[in-house]
């Protein structure tokens, strides 16, 4: 049976408040329900999926696919921009958790090495 692979991490909503609070999030993998795909979910219930390669592109140059823009910000940093009916939502995202989590992704499933995900 394919892993389901969970983490936590801090994400930072980006607005005009002068202190961005941190958010904790939770990364989902479920190899089961789609190889490809990663979760974001946010407290409140909000959950959004990617493909994993749109993240781990973006940790090294911005990376668009559909209403989903991913980018690294500085040498730690990673910024995802979601574009909807509702608007436009601005998160920030230590790398270090991405990249574990991403590795894991990969390794925990048995594919062979991971990718090179470290950002540039």
């Amino acid at each position: 049976m394919p892993p389901v692979i969970h983490e936590q991490a801090d994400a930072w909503l980006v607005n005009d408040t002068p202190d961005l609070p941190a958010v904790p999030v939770d990364l989902l993998y479920d190899a089961d329900k789609d190889p490809r795909a990663v979760h974001v979910a946010f407290p409140g219930g909000d959950e959004w999926t990617f493909g994993r390669d749109l993240l781990e592109g973006g940790l090294h140059a911005p990376t668009e696919r559909g209403g989903v823009r991913v980018w690294p910000c500085g040498r730690t940093q990673l910024v995802v921009e979601v574009h909807s009916k509702e608007g436009v939502e601005v998160v920030q995202f230590d790398s270090a958790p991405l990249i574990r989590f991403l590795h894991r992704t990969h390794t925990d499933e048995g594919a062979g090495p991971a990718p090179d995900v470290t950002p540039a």
